[in-house]
């Protein structure tokens, strides 16, 4: 089969890619207020010390990287329920997971008052916390899994990644306006200075209203992603058939039809472009997860501004995004994904140097906000376009490499942010002096120093490129069988793997 025929085969309608890329948008409102505004809740309006703000957040954090590759091995290894697909059963048990959960997050303790011992919230608040990364996990990789699968050429995977961040950026769009308004009605109702520019406790209502908002607008957008995504599943042939008994059908010059060698989970391990590329997505998360953890703090308490800034700066960052998102295409299609990704690590270069020398910089703080924005969406959507490159055909086993990519992001996010807590100078719930410069060095190092780490990653890729080796296949007999029960399949040729490529089921035999 031509490449053309192929690439005709896996491509997308407009209609089927925007629904596609309404698959993650209950998970990125979540992941938005998760990252942008849990260590303020906690901290500043509920009163946690900024430990212990810290451990809910890496308690979140090695939840989701404990399940991801979990998560992965499973979806590649489960049929799902019935014909509805592996992939969307998979994001639907996360979806359910979320929106029972994540209520409970953002609203005090029940029955917990101003006595109760803050470890006794930090237990109550632990199993939702687990619950919901659980689900926000299988949510992700089921649907990061299905890019491989809808498309084959890079460039629309790139296209479809860049899709998907598009709706990321709207989900973070409507966090930071919904939670800018109810700000807005809050000063309209009290006309207190002391209550519209610092935070406390009469904002849990503010974070109360802004969760269940959202949960209600991601449950619609799941909605529509499961009515119209149709996820490609085995086909099998209907009972009584002439082809119903085993016949091979593979001859031995038709190897270029299929993938000529299959990785499973643990053959990953050993190729080295896999850690190239898991490097390179751990240094991408660190930056944009980080940064968006941290900027509140630092406009709050390094810039002193009123707390609607927590808002207007976020929402600001991710209107740039999303402009960037919109000609991400055209430039990786004309200078390259590597190329690209360097591109928006000099923005945000830019954006540290910025913060490093503007100590005083007030609200050029926008312009600054549009070159991390910008250049978080370049790297961000680049990197996922290398590990859909890197993953190619090999779909059967697509949801690990996922899996262990984000590990990697959700371990070193909860180990980064657990030490920058425990280096707080003031762990009370006041401010301190010394706090000003603390999280103007946090902003600086964990935008320039981590892009720096990944320039040098970058230049790994660049000089040893992403490549699967050539793997020797003597040992494998594929054959293909048109069953009418893949389970009788396997029973008869006493097989336990098998996998399908282009609606057609095959058999692997090891001798």
């Amino acid at each position: 089969m031509s490449d053309q025929l192929l690439s005709n085969e896996r491509s997308l309608p407009l209609f089927r890619r925007l629904c596609y890329a309404a698959g993650h948008f209950l998970n990125d409102l979540c992941a938005s207020l998760w990252f942008t505004y849990l260590l303020v809740y906690y901290h500043s309006v509920l009163g946690f010390k900024s430990t212990y703000a810290g451990v809910l957040l890496f308690i979140g954090q090695i939840a989701d990287g404990v399940s991801t590759p979990l998560v992965g091995i499973e979806s590649d290894r489960t049929a799902g329920c019935g014909s509805y697909g592996k992939r969307k059963t998979w994001h639907l048990v996360g979806t359910i997971s979320v929106l029972i959960s994540f209520p409970f997050i953002f609203n005090p303790c029940l029955g917990c008052g101003d006595n109760t011992p803050q470890w006794v919230w930090l237990t109550y608040f632990t199993p939702f916390i687990i619950i919901f990364q659980f689900g926000w996990a299988a949510t992700q990789i089921s649907h990061l899994s299905l890019i491989p699968e809808l498309v084959s050429s890079e460039h629309a995977k790139v296209e479809l990644t860049a899709y998907r961040y598009a709706f990321t950026v709207v989900a973070n769009i409507t966090v930071y306006a919904v939670a800018l308004l109810l700000f807005h009605f809050q000063a309209q109702q009290t006309g207190d200075p002391s209550v519209t520019d610092s935070l406390g406790i009469v904002d849990i209502p503010i974070f109360r209203d802004l969760s269940l908002i959202v949960l209600g607008i991601g449950a619609v957008f799941s909605f529509v992603f499961h009515l119209g995504t149709r996820e490609r599943v085995p086909h099998r042939e209907e009972p009584g058939s002439q082809n119903d008994e085993s016949q091979p059908l593979i001859s031995p010059t038709s190897h270029n039809t299929i993938p000529q060698s299959l990785l499973q989970w643990n053959h990953w391990l050993k190729e080295p472009s896999f850690y190239q590329v898991a490097f390179l997505y751990m240094c991408t998360r660190l930056i944009v997860n980080l940064s968006q953890t941290y900027v509140s703090m630092y406009l709050i308490n390094s810039l002193l501004l009123p707390k609607n800034f927590i808002a207007t700066i976020p929402l600001v960052m991710y209107v740039s995004g999303f402009v960037c998102s919109l000609v991400m295409k055209p430039i990786s299609k004309f200078v390259g994904i590597s190329m690209t990704y360097l591109l928006g690590l000099v923005l945000i270069l830019g954006f540290s140097s910025w913060v490093l020398v503007g100590m005083n910089i007030g609200r050029l703080i926008y312009g600054a906000a549009v070159l991390l924005g910008a250049g978080s969406a370049t790297i961000l959507v680049m990197s996922l376009s290398m590990t859909a490159k890197l993953i190619g055909e090999q779909t059967q086993s697509g949801a690990f490499v996922y899996g262990a990519m984000s590990f990697t992001d959700k371990v070193a996010n909860g180990i980064g942010v657990i030490i920058i807590q425990r280096l707080h100078p003031c762990n009370s719930q006041d401010s301190c002096p010394e706090s000003v410069w603390f999280y103007r060095d946090v902003m600086v190092i964990v935008t320039g120093g981590v892009a720096l780490a990944a320039a040098i990653s970058l230049c790994t890729l660049l000089i040893w490129p992403i490549r699967i080796r050539q793997r020797k296949c003597s040992n494998q007999l594929l054959v293909m069988f048109r069953c009418s029960d893949i389970a009788e399949a396997c029973q008869i040729l006493h097989l336990d793997r098998y996998f399908t490529y282009q609606r057609t089921t095959y058999f692997i035999a090891i001798w």
